[in-house]
Protein backbone atom coordinates (compact mmCIF):
# COMPACT_ATOMS: atom_id res chain seq x y z
CA UNK A 1 0.00 0.00 0.00
CA UNK A 2 1.57 3.25 -1.15
CA UNK A 3 1.74 6.45 1.26
CA UNK A 4 -0.23 9.50 0.46
CA UNK A 5 1.98 12.26 1.18
CA UNK A 6 0.93 15.96 2.27
CA UNK A 7 3.14 19.17 2.96
CA UNK A 8 3.54 19.87 6.41
CA UNK A 9 5.99 23.18 6.07
CA UNK A 10 6.73 25.76 3.93
CA UNK A 11 10.02 28.10 3.51
CA UNK A 12 10.74 30.93 1.31
CA UNK A 13 13.52 33.12 0.39
CA UNK A 14 11.93 35.44 -2.71
CA UNK A 15 12.96 38.58 -3.80
CA UNK A 16 9.63 40.00 -3.04
CA UNK A 17 9.13 38.33 0.49
CA UNK A 18 11.60 36.00 3.12
CA UNK A 19 9.41 34.26 5.08
CA UNK A 20 5.34 33.05 5.05
CA UNK A 21 4.01 36.24 5.96
CA UNK A 22 5.92 38.67 4.11
CA UNK A 23 5.81 36.67 0.82
CA UNK A 24 1.76 35.79 1.24
CA UNK A 25 1.18 39.59 1.16
CA UNK A 26 3.41 39.98 -1.51
CA UNK A 27 1.86 37.92 -4.03
CA UNK A 28 -1.44 38.79 -3.06
CA UNK A 29 -0.40 42.41 -3.60
CA UNK A 30 1.12 42.19 -7.09
CA UNK A 31 4.64 43.16 -5.22
CA UNK A 32 7.51 43.35 -6.85
CA UNK A 33 10.75 42.39 -5.98
CA UNK A 34 13.01 43.17 -9.60
CA UNK A 35 15.36 46.07 -9.06
CA UNK A 36 18.23 47.52 -10.94
CA UNK A 37 21.97 46.81 -9.44
CA UNK A 38 24.58 49.79 -10.66
CA UNK A 39 27.04 46.55 -10.34
CA UNK A 40 25.41 44.98 -13.73
CA UNK A 41 26.06 48.62 -15.61
CA UNK A 42 29.52 48.49 -14.88
CA UNK A 43 30.19 45.28 -15.92
CA UNK A 44 28.33 46.69 -19.12
CA UNK A 45 25.31 44.25 -18.86
CA UNK A 46 22.31 44.71 -21.22
CA UNK A 47 20.08 43.66 -18.58
CA UNK A 48 20.43 45.60 -15.26
CA UNK A 49 17.55 44.41 -13.30
CA UNK A 50 16.88 41.44 -11.39
CA UNK A 51 15.26 39.96 -8.35
CA UNK A 52 17.39 39.07 -5.37
CA UNK A 53 16.47 38.77 -1.57
CA UNK A 54 17.53 41.25 0.90
CA UNK A 55 19.05 39.38 3.32
CA UNK A 56 20.98 41.37 6.22
CA UNK A 57 23.69 40.72 8.21
CA UNK A 58 22.03 40.07 11.34
CA UNK A 59 19.26 38.68 9.37
CA UNK A 60 22.04 36.01 8.78
CA UNK A 61 23.31 35.57 11.92
CA UNK A 62 19.39 33.97 13.09
CA UNK A 63 20.25 30.77 10.80
CA UNK A 64 24.03 30.11 10.79
CA UNK A 65 26.50 30.41 13.85
CA UNK A 66 29.89 32.70 13.43
CA UNK A 67 31.52 29.84 12.71
CA UNK A 68 29.58 28.34 9.90
CA UNK A 69 29.75 31.77 8.64
CA UNK A 70 33.44 32.39 8.78
CA UNK A 71 34.77 32.39 5.25
CA UNK A 72 31.28 32.11 4.06
CA UNK A 73 30.77 33.36 0.55
CA UNK A 74 27.43 31.01 -0.90
CA UNK A 75 24.34 33.05 -1.93
CA UNK A 76 22.89 29.63 -2.74
CA UNK A 77 23.59 27.31 0.31
CA UNK A 78 22.54 30.68 2.65
CA UNK A 79 19.03 31.16 0.60
CA UNK A 80 18.51 26.98 1.05
CA UNK A 81 19.55 26.94 4.16
CA UNK A 82 17.18 29.67 5.31
CA UNK A 83 14.07 28.48 3.48
CA UNK A 84 14.96 24.65 4.30
CA UNK A 85 15.25 25.61 8.34
CA UNK A 86 12.05 27.62 8.60
CA UNK A 87 10.42 25.15 6.69
CA UNK A 88 11.23 22.65 9.45
CA UNK A 89 10.44 24.85 11.92
CA UNK A 90 7.07 25.54 10.24
CA UNK A 91 5.98 22.33 10.36
CA UNK A 92 6.56 22.12 14.27
CA UNK A 93 9.69 19.97 14.21
CA UNK A 94 12.80 20.12 15.97
CA UNK A 95 16.87 19.70 15.45
CA UNK A 96 17.46 16.49 17.61
CA UNK A 97 20.90 15.88 18.96
CA UNK A 98 20.93 12.18 17.25
CA UNK A 99 20.61 11.77 13.64
CA UNK A 100 16.73 11.34 12.65
CA UNK A 101 17.13 8.46 10.10
CA UNK A 102 13.58 9.39 9.29
CA UNK A 103 14.10 12.47 7.71
CA UNK A 104 15.88 13.47 4.73
CA UNK A 105 16.49 15.79 1.92
CA UNK A 106 16.78 16.32 -1.76
CA UNK A 107 17.25 19.91 -2.35
CA UNK A 108 18.15 20.99 -6.10
CA UNK A 109 21.02 23.70 -6.88
CA UNK A 110 21.92 24.83 -10.40
CA UNK A 111 25.29 25.95 -9.23
CA UNK A 112 26.97 26.34 -5.62
CA UNK A 113 29.04 28.71 -4.24
CA UNK A 114 30.10 30.79 -8.12
CA UNK A 115 31.72 33.83 -5.82
CA UNK A 116 33.37 31.36 -3.59
CA UNK A 117 34.56 29.47 -7.00
CA UNK A 118 35.49 32.60 -8.43
CA UNK A 119 37.75 33.35 -5.53
CA UNK A 120 39.11 29.94 -5.38
CA UNK A 121 40.33 30.41 -9.09
CA UNK A 122 42.19 33.62 -8.42
CA UNK A 123 43.99 31.85 -5.60
CA UNK A 124 45.32 29.06 -7.33
CA UNK A 125 46.20 31.04 -10.17
CA UNK A 126 48.56 33.28 -7.68
CA UNK A 127 50.15 30.72 -6.40
CA UNK A 128 48.05 30.78 -3.13
CA UNK A 129 46.69 27.52 -2.57
CA UNK A 130 47.18 27.06 1.23
CA UNK A 131 45.29 30.30 1.35
CA UNK A 132 42.10 28.66 -0.32
CA UNK A 133 40.47 28.06 3.20
CA UNK A 134 39.43 24.79 4.59
CA UNK A 135 35.22 25.61 3.02
CA UNK A 136 35.40 26.12 -0.51
CA UNK A 137 35.24 22.18 -1.48
CA UNK A 138 31.92 22.34 0.86
CA UNK A 139 30.45 25.22 -0.38
CA UNK A 140 31.37 24.91 -4.23
CA UNK A 141 30.27 21.35 -4.13
CA UNK A 142 27.10 20.94 -6.55
CA UNK A 143 25.35 19.22 -3.33
CA UNK A 144 26.86 22.18 -0.89
CA UNK A 145 23.36 23.15 -0.09
CA UNK A 146 22.44 19.58 0.70
CA UNK A 147 25.42 18.88 2.89
CA UNK A 148 25.13 21.90 4.78
CA UNK A 149 21.42 21.74 5.75
CA UNK A 150 21.50 17.97 6.51
CA UNK A 151 24.37 18.80 8.83
CA UNK A 152 22.06 21.55 10.51
CA UNK A 153 19.24 19.29 10.81
CA UNK A 154 20.55 16.09 11.76
CA UNK A 155 19.03 14.62 8.51
CA UNK A 156 19.93 10.80 8.21
CA UNK A 157 17.70 9.63 5.39
CA UNK A 158 19.15 10.47 1.71
CA UNK A 159 20.72 13.66 1.62
CA UNK A 160 21.53 15.00 -1.84
CA UNK A 161 21.33 17.36 -4.49
CA UNK A 162 19.43 17.21 -7.89
CA UNK A 163 20.22 19.87 -10.91
CA UNK A 164 17.57 19.64 -13.85
CA UNK A 165 18.09 24.02 -15.03
CA UNK A 166 14.68 25.38 -14.30
CA UNK A 167 13.29 22.47 -13.68
CA UNK A 168 15.49 21.32 -10.74
CA UNK A 169 12.68 22.53 -7.84
CA UNK A 170 9.79 20.81 -9.22
CA UNK A 171 11.98 17.57 -10.09
CA UNK A 172 13.80 17.84 -6.24
CA UNK A 173 9.62 18.24 -5.21
CA UNK A 174 8.74 15.21 -7.19
CA UNK A 175 11.85 12.71 -5.97
CA UNK A 176 11.07 13.48 -2.35
CA UNK A 177 7.21 12.98 -3.18
CA UNK A 178 8.21 8.81 -4.64
CA UNK A 179 10.67 8.24 -1.12
CA UNK A 180 7.70 9.22 0.71
CA UNK A 181 5.39 7.33 -0.84
CA UNK A 182 7.17 4.18 -1.63
CA UNK A 183 7.61 4.25 2.84
CA UNK A 184 11.36 4.69 2.26
CA UNK A 185 11.06 8.00 4.41
CA UNK A 186 8.71 9.37 6.43
CA UNK A 187 9.46 13.12 5.87
CA UNK A 188 12.06 15.15 3.18
CA UNK A 189 12.64 18.13 2.81
CA UNK A 190 12.27 18.87 -0.93
CA UNK A 191 12.86 22.68 -2.96
CA UNK A 192 15.53 24.52 -4.42
CA UNK A 193 17.94 27.45 -4.46
CA UNK A 194 20.07 29.46 -6.88
CA UNK A 195 22.80 31.71 -6.41
CA UNK A 196 22.44 35.22 -7.85
CA UNK A 197 24.76 37.75 -9.20
CA UNK A 198 26.96 38.46 -12.41
CA UNK A 199 28.43 35.16 -12.63
CA UNK A 200 25.71 33.62 -12.43
CA UNK A 201 23.28 35.61 -14.74
CA UNK A 202 26.01 36.71 -17.56
CA UNK A 203 25.35 33.54 -19.66
CA UNK A 204 21.85 34.84 -20.44
CA UNK A 205 22.81 38.44 -21.30
CA UNK A 206 25.04 36.99 -23.45
CA UNK A 207 22.45 34.51 -25.06
CA UNK A 208 20.32 37.83 -25.45
CA UNK A 209 17.43 36.55 -23.44
CA UNK A 210 16.82 38.59 -20.96
CA UNK A 211 15.11 42.12 -21.59
CA UNK A 212 16.96 44.73 -21.66
CA UNK A 213 14.35 47.45 -22.18
CA UNK A 214 13.27 48.19 -18.51
CA UNK A 215 16.44 49.29 -16.69
CA UNK A 216 14.60 52.41 -16.07
CA UNK A 217 12.12 51.08 -14.69
CA UNK A 218 12.94 47.42 -13.39
CA UNK A 219 9.35 46.80 -11.11
CA UNK A 220 7.90 46.62 -14.70
CA UNK A 221 10.47 44.43 -16.50
CA UNK A 222 8.89 40.65 -16.01
CA UNK A 223 5.78 40.51 -18.18
CA UNK A 224 4.61 36.95 -18.72
CA UNK A 225 1.91 36.85 -21.19
CA UNK A 226 2.59 40.53 -22.37
CA UNK A 227 2.32 42.23 -25.75
CA UNK A 228 5.27 43.61 -24.69
CA UNK A 229 7.18 41.00 -23.19
CA UNK A 230 10.93 41.04 -24.46
CA UNK A 231 12.96 38.66 -22.32
CA UNK A 232 13.03 37.58 -18.38
CA UNK A 233 14.60 38.76 -15.35
CA UNK A 234 17.14 36.81 -13.20
CA UNK A 235 16.28 36.05 -10.00
CA UNK A 236 17.52 34.36 -7.04
CA UNK A 237 16.44 32.67 -3.75
CA UNK A 238 15.19 29.41 -2.96
CA UNK A 239 11.92 27.43 -1.55
CA UNK A 240 11.34 24.80 0.31
CA UNK A 241 8.61 22.22 1.24
CA UNK A 242 8.43 19.76 4.19
CA UNK A 243 6.83 16.75 2.50
CA UNK A 244 5.40 13.76 5.17
CA UNK A 245 3.79 10.61 5.10
CA UNK A 246 -0.11 11.30 6.33
CA UNK A 247 0.53 8.71 8.85
CA UNK A 248 3.28 10.81 10.13
CA UNK A 249 1.37 14.12 9.55
CA UNK A 250 -1.62 12.93 11.86
CA UNK A 251 0.78 11.31 14.68
CA UNK A 252 1.93 14.75 15.23
CA UNK A 253 -1.60 16.54 14.98
CA UNK A 254 0.43 18.70 12.28
CA UNK A 255 -0.98 20.96 9.87
CA UNK A 256 -1.80 19.96 6.75
CA UNK A 257 -0.94 23.12 3.80
CA UNK A 258 -2.23 20.81 1.20
CA UNK A 259 -1.70 17.01 -0.44
CA UNK A 260 0.59 16.18 -3.23
CA UNK A 261 -1.39 13.90 -5.57
CA UNK A 262 1.12 12.78 -7.56
CA UNK A 263 3.03 14.26 -10.75
CA UNK A 264 5.46 13.60 -14.27
CA UNK A 265 8.99 14.33 -15.02
CA UNK A 266 10.75 13.76 -19.20
CA UNK A 267 12.32 14.64 -21.49
CA UNK A 268 11.90 15.76 -25.45
CA UNK A 269 15.01 14.34 -25.95
CA UNK A 270 16.09 17.45 -28.05
CA UNK A 271 14.17 16.01 -31.26
CA UNK A 272 11.00 17.27 -32.64
CA UNK A 273 11.31 21.47 -32.15
CA UNK A 274 13.32 21.02 -28.54
CA UNK A 275 16.53 21.68 -28.42
CA UNK A 276 19.22 22.67 -25.42
CA UNK A 277 17.00 25.77 -24.67
CA UNK A 278 13.67 24.98 -26.54
CA UNK A 279 11.08 22.41 -25.29
CA UNK A 280 9.74 19.88 -27.60
CA UNK A 281 5.74 20.49 -27.32
CA UNK A 282 4.98 17.05 -27.85
CA UNK A 283 7.20 16.43 -24.40
CA UNK A 284 5.59 19.03 -22.76
CA UNK A 285 1.97 17.81 -23.51
CA UNK A 286 2.78 14.23 -22.34
CA UNK A 287 4.24 15.22 -19.18
CA UNK A 288 1.16 17.74 -18.22
CA UNK A 289 -1.07 14.82 -19.10
CA UNK A 290 1.16 12.23 -17.36
CA UNK A 291 1.14 14.35 -14.14
CA UNK A 292 -3.42 14.29 -14.43
CA UNK A 293 -3.61 10.96 -14.98
CA UNK A 294 -1.26 9.70 -12.62
CA UNK A 295 -3.44 12.16 -9.82
CA UNK A 296 -6.05 10.45 -10.48
CA UNK A 297 -8.20 13.49 -11.26
CA UNK A 298 -9.69 15.12 -14.66
CA UNK A 299 -7.94 18.41 -16.50
CA UNK A 300 -11.36 20.42 -15.64
CA UNK A 301 -11.27 19.85 -12.04
CA UNK A 302 -7.87 22.14 -12.12
CA UNK A 303 -8.51 25.23 -10.78
CA UNK A 304 -5.36 27.16 -11.49
CA UNK A 305 -2.46 26.55 -13.08
CA UNK A 306 0.87 28.16 -11.81
CA UNK A 307 2.71 27.94 -15.25
CA UNK A 308 6.66 28.41 -15.83
CA UNK A 309 5.56 31.95 -18.11
CA UNK A 310 8.93 33.41 -18.87
CA UNK A 311 8.12 36.37 -20.69
CA UNK A 312 9.50 35.23 -23.85
CA UNK A 313 8.34 34.81 -26.97
CA UNK A 314 7.78 30.51 -25.59
CA UNK A 315 4.80 32.06 -23.11
CA UNK A 316 2.00 31.39 -26.50
CA UNK A 317 3.95 28.42 -27.16
CA UNK A 318 3.09 27.23 -23.49
CA UNK A 319 -0.05 28.11 -22.96
CA UNK A 320 -0.57 26.29 -26.28
CA UNK A 321 0.63 23.55 -24.79
CA UNK A 322 -1.38 23.06 -21.69
CA UNK A 323 -4.63 24.40 -23.73
CA UNK A 324 -4.03 21.45 -25.83
CA UNK A 325 -2.80 18.63 -22.97
CA UNK A 326 -5.65 19.31 -20.71
CA UNK A 327 -7.95 19.55 -24.29
CA UNK A 328 -9.47 22.74 -22.09
CA UNK A 329 -9.87 26.07 -24.32
CA UNK A 330 -11.89 29.64 -24.07
CA UNK A 331 -13.75 29.78 -20.34
CA UNK A 332 -13.30 26.62 -19.69
CA UNK A 333 -9.56 27.04 -19.22
CA UNK A 334 -8.41 27.16 -15.84
CA UNK A 335 -6.71 30.59 -14.04
CA UNK A 336 -3.55 30.58 -14.89
CA UNK A 337 -0.53 33.21 -13.41
CA UNK A 338 2.85 33.36 -13.60
CA UNK A 339 5.08 34.67 -10.37
CA UNK A 340 7.86 35.87 -12.20
CA UNK A 341 6.02 38.91 -13.28
CA UNK A 342 6.77 39.99 -9.33
CA UNK A 343 10.77 38.06 -9.02
CA UNK A 344 11.76 36.88 -12.59
CA UNK A 345 12.85 33.46 -12.97
CA UNK A 346 14.98 32.29 -10.60
CA UNK A 347 16.23 29.57 -12.24
CA UNK A 348 16.88 26.14 -9.93
CA UNK A 349 14.86 27.77 -7.80
CA UNK A 350 12.02 29.06 -9.15
CA UNK A 351 9.74 25.30 -9.29
CA UNK A 352 10.44 25.39 -5.65
CA UNK A 353 9.09 29.01 -4.90
CA UNK A 354 6.69 28.90 -7.29
CA UNK A 355 5.36 25.59 -5.63
CA UNK A 356 5.23 27.39 -2.11
CA UNK A 357 2.82 30.06 -3.76
CA UNK A 358 0.98 26.95 -5.46
CA UNK A 359 0.47 25.61 -2.22
CA UNK A 360 0.01 28.88 -0.10
CA UNK A 361 -3.09 29.81 -2.90
CA UNK A 362 -4.72 26.29 -1.69
CA UNK A 363 -4.17 26.48 2.01
CA UNK A 364 -5.41 30.66 1.71
CA UNK A 365 -8.05 30.20 -1.26
CA UNK A 366 -6.94 32.64 -3.49
CA UNK A 367 -5.67 33.09 -7.04
CA UNK A 368 -2.75 36.00 -6.98
CA UNK A 369 -2.59 38.08 -9.79
CA UNK A 370 -0.40 38.72 -12.65
CA UNK A 371 1.38 41.88 -12.96
CA UNK A 372 2.77 43.89 -16.03
CA UNK A 373 0.10 42.13 -19.00
CA UNK A 374 -2.03 44.50 -18.92
CA UNK A 375 -1.58 44.79 -22.53
CA UNK A 376 -2.36 40.82 -23.28
CA UNK A 377 -0.76 38.79 -25.72
CA UNK A 378 -3.86 38.45 -28.45
CA UNK A 379 -1.91 35.28 -29.56
CA UNK A 380 -2.70 33.95 -26.09
CA UNK A 381 -6.25 35.58 -25.61
CA UNK A 382 -7.19 33.85 -28.90
CA UNK A 383 -6.81 30.29 -27.17
CA UNK A 384 -8.08 31.19 -23.44
CA UNK A 385 -10.26 34.24 -22.07
CA UNK A 386 -8.65 36.61 -21.21
CA UNK A 387 -10.39 36.42 -17.23
CA UNK A 388 -8.77 33.34 -16.87
CA UNK A 389 -5.38 35.24 -16.62
CA UNK A 390 -6.12 37.05 -13.44
CA UNK A 391 -4.84 40.93 -13.24
CA UNK A 392 -5.78 41.28 -9.56
CA UNK A 393 -6.13 38.91 -6.87
CA UNK A 394 -9.03 36.55 -6.61
CA UNK A 395 -10.59 35.51 -3.75
CA UNK A 396 -12.67 31.77 -4.23
CA UNK A 397 -11.54 28.36 -2.99
CA UNK A 398 -8.88 26.65 -4.46
CA UNK A 399 -8.99 23.07 -4.41
CA UNK A 400 -6.26 21.63 -7.35
CA UNK A 401 -3.49 23.58 -8.58
CA UNK A 402 -0.52 22.43 -11.29
CA UNK A 403 2.57 23.32 -11.42
CA UNK A 404 4.90 22.61 -14.22
CA UNK A 405 8.47 23.53 -15.06
CA UNK A 406 10.35 23.58 -18.38
CA UNK A 407 14.13 23.84 -18.42
CA UNK A 408 17.00 23.81 -20.60
CA UNK A 409 18.46 19.89 -21.73
CA UNK A 410 14.61 20.42 -23.13
CA UNK A 411 13.31 18.48 -19.42
CA UNK A 412 9.97 18.92 -17.81
CA UNK A 413 8.16 18.71 -14.65
CA UNK A 414 4.52 19.04 -13.32
CA UNK A 415 3.27 18.00 -9.86
CA UNK A 416 -0.60 18.25 -8.87
CA UNK A 417 -1.20 20.00 -5.65
CA UNK A 418 -4.64 19.45 -3.78
CA UNK A 419 -6.48 20.71 -0.94
CA UNK A 420 -6.19 17.68 2.20
CA UNK A 421 -9.18 15.99 2.96
CA UNK A 422 -8.51 12.85 5.00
Amino acid sequence: MENRVVITGLGVVAPNGIGLTEFTHAIKNGTSGVKFFPQLKELEFSCCIGGKPEVSEDLKREYLTELQLRGFNSSGILYGCMAGMDAWKDAGLSISESTDYDSGTVFGAGTSGIERFREAIYKVDEKQVRRLGSTVVAQTMASGVSAYLGGILGLGNQVTTNSSACTTGTEAILMGFERIKAGRAKRMIVGGTSDEGPYVWGGFDAMRVLTYKHNESPKTGSRPMSATASGFVPGSGAGALILESLESALERNATIYAEVLGGEVNSGGQRDGGSMTAPNSESVQRCIQKAVENSNIKASEIDAINGHLTATIKDFTEIENWSQALKLEGDDFPHINSLKSMIGHCLSASGAIESVASVLQIHNNFIFPNINCEDLNEEITSLISAEKIPQKLIDKKVNIVAKASFGFGDVNGCIIFKKFKL
